[in-house]
Order: structure tokens, then C-alpha cells, then sequence
């Protein structure tokens, strides 16, 4: 069995490599190092920082990694994707290990249940290793003050957002603001330090990084706007914890909760306020051009873009994954094995700025997707192609690739080339995006408003940050479709009734309902909604549903829209023959169903029918002869579908659990030397 030292001294190779970059990163890769020559140069500190880019930014991944790509490949766990057959479990049991074993992988696992971060110390070693190499630097006048502040700010940066990720999935961790020695088993071997202690240390690891990192790095490096909308969303998660799961047993290690909420709340305000004050970004590209870019940048082009991944392999060979040929990249033959349902269609606004159950927009009860693209939020015809293709639930999510892209394979076009192929794609990624840094501000304020006295979310604010979203551009194609920019919102029309969703018997069974009492006030719920349709795919829901207590909503018993499609029109001899998604066959007759539109209720909200099975009779060809095609149009049901199990969604998934290996790896070295080592398990699990 491996022992903890071991874990703490894991990926050794991290603090002696550097990985492939984009072509603003670009250098020669030193495939090994030694460490006693190494610290000489300011070059040297950045190829070892570079390294670490792909294992934190969203959209970083290479070839067939799925870690940091979209949800639509990468198998994100929240209630806005949808698979067929039974809904895969987050977690029943306490595992073997928590992916802290090299040969696991450590990018590939934790993404997917938690999105956070994995009981791994390797990269906490990397940046401790770091600020200690850079000390002797310094000392050895290699540095000069001005370099020696930025790259001790980078590595308290990605220290800081690496122990936020480690409390977002554990809670409580042990600390480490050193370089553990491997003769120290008393370090080694510590209990759980409270979450609040890490956090703070965390904070003023994000306040030393604001404060010292460099304004321009050049394009694509961090910068002080990549800490400052990372550190608000580490904030933002930390501090809207302790709002929504304050009475967990959990949080009984932290003391005054509600003080260290109103502090990581307001941290985040100040984070995200610092980007917005600057001056430099605004929303000024369509939404589809920000995914999908090639072989370019879009960092000072698309004003929105504060990171942005380049693909090139004519720059470096292996600039290439597979994001985009899993958004439609080769005329979807790819099929999605997950994608949106119900719950997310309901959830989008409409062209008017209302909800679909009190919106006037023309059309607007209709759920055909070509349809809903001009009825719709802009950013809906920018996500989801507007007819049914081959996915889980009919709806196929194109918004992580660009306009050409989507041509390539449809109606006789030649297939798509290699650039939007598989793991030979080179479509860029914007991974840190100004909409984020915004709407983490806006939160931030509307929680500080309504739980610690703060000002008021104003008409001002609300301009400032979803109504500037909703001003960007729009292309020709969208255009050319009849979509037009959202309405603004209106603080006025923000009231108890606005959206008798917010009120629905889904939000009554989450945790914070039964933690605060109360639903979710309106304008918050707006906010959440924004946050939605605006990251949809992009592996925030995971943590926000998380950290608002809303991880009930990934079970169909609580919420069924989880377990219903989008809207198909099977016709066995029109548009669904001509795109290759006919479902009437032979082998799905009692398989393939759909739910027709009973009605609406008297606050307007969308009323099922009962679930109608294919039952066509075929001859010995195989050609339909009689049944109910006719009837096969409606919200499409996941084929085989079933719940997941209850026990995902109890209070004690919310965080991960200490893995066997870890409890028994405590227990070997107490009984080793008659110490009293042991760690503490998390509530539930034990």
C-alpha cells in the first residue's frame, strides 16, 4: 500500500517539467531537469509555471483528455445534462482512493462529480517548492524585486485556487504552507485543518497575488484580471457555502460562520470589482464567435476574452483535443451521450426578458426547436442546434464551435477536415471569460444585500453586469434566423410572482430550502438564471448547484423535467430522415416515447402528458406499415431512462468522503510508531 508520503511527493515530476502551451506559450519543452541548476533564470520560473496551465484553465485540455473540456464530452454531474439509460451515480460509497494515484490520472477524474479538486498534494508541493526556489533566487540576485513579487504572486495564486478546489470537494483539508519534508511524519500525517483556516490563508494568498502580479504578462499569461475573477469565484463558492449549508454537521469546525461568509462575499465583490473597474472589457462579439476560434487569439480582439487557449499544430503538435468535434464538429456524427432537457429549456428566458409562462413573445409556447431559437435568449440558437440530432435527449449542443464548423457533413457536405475532427481539432477555448467576473459581482452583492445588511442590488448593477451580457452582437447567421438580443432586465419586474418556477415543488426539496427556511429570493433566482444560460456546458453548474444546496435537483424524483428531452417531431420521411436521427425503426418499438403538452397550469407553467410509446408494425423489410408515428411528437424521453439512486443526493454528498486508502494509511503509521495518527472522516461517510 503507498503511504502518505508518497501522495505528498506525487508527480515529482511537476516541480521538474513544463507541458505543452499554445502558441503564446510556446518554448521548448525540458522533458527533465536538475533542480540544483535549474533556478537561474526568470524564463526558467515561467516554463515551470506554464505547466500547470492545463490542469486549473477550462478548455486547456489536449487529444482525448476530457478534464477541463465541455460537459457535452467530459460527463459533467448536474441537472443541466441528461444521458440515456440510468443516470450515472456521483458517489454511494467511500472509495478506494480519491484519485491521488499517479497511474489514475490526476487531471482526469475529479472534474466530473465534484468540479473541484481531488485529495492530491502534488500541485500545493509545486507552489510551496516554487515561492521557496524563488526565495534563493532573490537572495542570489537572480531576480530582481520587481520579478521576484509577480512570480511569488503566480505561485500564491495557484496555491490559493488549489486549496480552494481541495476544500470545494473535502471541506476541511490539512494545510501545508511549506514544502513537506519526507521525514516528517508528525507534518506528514496532520488531521483536517477547518475549512475557514484554509480559506483565509487562501485569501490572503488571492490579496498578495492581486497586489503584486503583473497587469500585462504578455497575451495569455495570468495576469492581475485572471486573478481577479478566479479568486471571486473561489470566493463566491466559499461564501455562499456558508450561507446555504450552515447547519451542516460538516461546519460545526468552523466558528462564526457568518462572519467568515460576509468576509469571502465581500473578498469577492472586491475581486471581481477590481476587473470591472479597470476599464479594459466589454461585451463586443457574438456569443458564437467566443468558441470555436481558429489558430488565433481572441484576448484584446473579443473584449470579453481575459484567457484564451489557442490550438495550433503547426505551432507545437500537440495543440489539438476534441471539444469542438463533440459540438456538431462533423455534422454531429458524433453523437452527445448527454445533453440538456427539460429543466434547462423551461429555465431559459425569453426575447422579451420574461419567463416563458408570462412572456408575450409570439410563438413562445411553442417548444419546437426552430422555434425556440427566435423566441429565445439569443445565446439559446448560439448553444443548441434548432432541430433534433443524434444526442441523449434530441437537443445537440453546437456552441463550442464556430459557424463553419457546423456546416461540415450536413446536406452533402464534404466531411469535416481535421481541425474540427476528434483529437486532431484546433478550435480555441476562452477559459477565463468577463461574463464570470460579473456575474460572480452581481451575486456577491445580491447575497450581501439580503443576508448581511449590504446595499441593494440597483437598476445600475443590474445594467453593469446581465444587461451589458445581453447587448453583445449578433452575427448574420443569427440574424439571418430571426434572433434578436434579449430586453434588458427590469429591476421592477423582479417580484414574488415573476417566475412561479422559483416557487415550484423542485426548489422546496433542496438542501437550502430546508436550511434557510425560505426559497430563493427573486432577484437572486434571476441571477442564477443568468449564470445558466450563460455557462451552460462550461462545468460551473456542478459547483453552483453544489454550493447553493441545490444538489437535489440532480435526482428525477425531485425534479422530473431532469428526465424528459426536448421537443422531436419523428417523421420517418422529412427533416429527421435527412439529418439521420430517425428514431421510428423497428428496434425502438417500445423503446422510443415521447410526452405530449397536456396544457398549462393557471400560473402558465407547462403541464406533461402521459408517456406514449412507438408501437409501428413493420414487414419482413423492415418498412413502417401501421402504429402511431403519427403520435411520435413531444418532449423526447431518454431511451431506457431511469432515476439515479436517492443516496446521491443525501446532505452527505455534498462533499466527497476520505478514501480508505487515506484512513488506513493513518492507521498503519500509528500502529508503526505508537503515534496517535488519524484523520477525521466527513459526515455520513463514516
Amino acid at each position: 500500500m503507498k503511504r502518505l508520503s508518497y501522495i505528498l511527493i506525487a508527480f515529482a515530476a511537476l516541480i521538474l517539467v513544463s507541458c505543452n502551451a499554445n502558441e503564446f506559450l510556446n518554448r521548448n519543452a525540458l522533458t527533465s531537469m536538475d533542480d540544483g541548476s535549474y533556478w537561474t533564470t526568470e524564463n526558467n520560473v515561467r516554463l515551470f509555471v506554464n505547466g500547470a496551465y492545463g490542469s486549473y484553465f477550462c478548455g486547456y485540455s489536449d487529444n482525448w483528455g476530457s478534464v477541463y473540456a465541455p460537459a457535452c464530452y467530459s460527463y459533467e454531474m448536474s441537472d443541466d445534462r441528461t444521458t440515456t439509460g440510468t443516470q450515472a451515480n456521483i458517489l454511494i460509497s467511500v472509495p478506494a482512493d480519491n484519485w491521488y494515484r499517479a497511474e489514475n490520472g490526476y487531471r482526469g477524474y475529479w472534474l466530473q462529480r465534484r468540479g473541484a479538486g481531488p485529495w492530491n498534494f502534488a500541485y500545493i508541493r509545486k507552489w510551496n517548492l516554487l515561492m521557496d526556489r524563488l526565495d534563493t533566487m532573490k537572495e542570489e540576485g537572480r531576480l530582481n524585486d520587481e520579478q521576484y513579487r509577480h512570480w511569488y504572486g503566480v505561485a500564491r495564486f495557484f496555491r490559493g485556487w488549489e486549496y480552494s478546489r481541495f476544500v470545494e470537494s473535502f471541506g476541511d483539508v490539512p494545510y501545508y504552507d511549506h514544502v513537506v519534508r519526507t521525514d516528517d511524519p508528525d507534518d506528514q500525517y496532520k488531521d483536517r485543518d477547518p475549512r475557514s483556516l484554509v480559506m483565509d490563508a487562501c485569501l490572503e494568498d488571492f490579496n498578495y497575488a492581486l497586489d503584486n502580479v503583473r497587469t500585462n504578462d504578455g497575451t495569455d499569461y495570468v495576469n492581475k484580471f485572471v486573478v481577479g475573477t478566479i479568486a471571486s469565484r473561489c470566493m463566491l463558492f466559499e461564501g455562499t457555502w456558508y450561507v446555504y449549508h450552515k447547519t451542516d454537521d460538516a461546519m460545526k469546525t468552523v466558528t462564526d460562520i457568518d462572519g467568515h461568509a460576509k468576509k469571502y462575499l465581500e473578498a469577492a465583490q472586491k475581486f471581481a470589482a477590481y476587473v470591472m473597474d479597470n476599464g479594459n472589457f466589454s461585451f463586443n462579439t457574438p456569443s458564437h464567435e467566443l468558441f470555436g476560434h481558429l489558430y488565433t487569439t481572441l484576448t484584446g480582439t473579443a473584449k470579453e476574452v481575459i484567457l484564451y487557449r489557442t490550438y495550433n499544430k503547426t505551432i507545437q503538435s500537440s495543440n489539438q483535443h476534441c471539444i469542438a468535434s463533440y459540438a456538431g464538429g462533423n455534422g454531429g456524427g458524433e453523437g452527445q451521450s448527454m445533453a440538456g432537457n427539460l429543466s434547462t429549456l423551461k429555465a431559459w428566458i425569453c426575447q422579451d426578458g420574461k419567463p416563458y409562462s408570462s412572456s408575450t413573445v409570439e410563438n413562445v409556447k411553442s417548444w419546437r426547436l426552430q422555434d425556440m431559437v427566435v423566441t429565445r435568449d439569443a445565446r439559446f440558437e448560439s448553444t443548441f442546434w434548432d432541430e433534433p440530432r443524434s444526442s441523449a435527449t434530441g437537443l445537440y449542443v453546437e456552441k463550442f464551435i464556430d459557424r463553419t464548423g457546423l456546416t461540415y457533413g450536413v446536406d452533402g457536405a464534404p466531411a469535416c477536415p481535421p481541425q474540427y475532427a476528434s483529437c486532431t481539432n484546433e478550435n480555441g477555448y476562452p477559459c477565463v471569460r468577463y461574463s464570470e467576473t460579473v456575474l460572480n459581482w452581481l451575486e456577491a452583492k445580491a447575497e450581501l444585500a439580503e443576508h448581511f445588511g449590504g446595499p441593494s442590488v440597483t437598476q445600475s448593477d443590474l445594467d453593469r453586469s446581465i444587461n451589458a451580457i445581453r447587448t453583445r452582437p449578433l452575427d448574420a447567421q443569427a440574424i439571418a434566423k430571426g434572433v434578436k438580443q434579449t430586453a434588458p432586465l427590469q429591476l421592477s419586474w423582479v417580484n414574488e410572482s415573476f417566475d412561479p418556477e422559483r416557487t415550484s415543488d423542485p426548489q422546496k426539496a433542496c438542501h437550502s430550502y430546508a436550511v434557510t427556511g425560505k426559497f430563493v429570493s427573486p432577484i437572486l433566482w434571476e441571477i442564477r438564471r443568468e449564470r445558466r444560460m450563460e455557462f451552460f456546458m462550461e462545468q460551473y453548474r456542478v459547483l453552483d448547484i453544489r454550493r447553493w444546496g441545490q444538489m437535489e435537483l440532480m435526482l428525477g424524483a425531485n425534479n422530473p423535467d431532469l428526465l424528459v428531452g426536448g421537443w422531436v417531431e419523428l417523421d420517418k420521411s422529412q427533416q429527421l430522415k435527412k439529418r439521420k436521427y430517425n428514431l421510428l425503426v423497428k428496434g425502438n418499438v417500445g423503446v422510443v416515447s415521447v410526452k405530449h403538452v397536456a396544457g398549462y397550469n393557471d400560473k402558465g407553467q407547462l403541464v406533461l402528458g402521459d408517456r406514449i410509446f412507438f408501437d409501428g408494425q413493420f414487414d419482413e423489410k423492415n418498412v413502417y406499415i401501421s402504429g402511431n408515428a403519427d403520435q411520435m411528437e413531444g418532449f423526447l424521453i431518454p431511451q431506457n431512462i431511469k432515476d439515479r439512486d436517492p443516496l446521491n443526493v443525501a446532505v452527505r454528498n455534498y462533499l466527497e468522503p476520505i478514501c480508505t486508502d487515506v484512513i488506513s494509511q493513518y492507521k498503519d503509521k500509528a500502529t508503526a510508531t505508537g503515534k496517535d495518527y488519524h484523520i477525521t472522516q466527513n459526515p455520513g461517510w463514516d
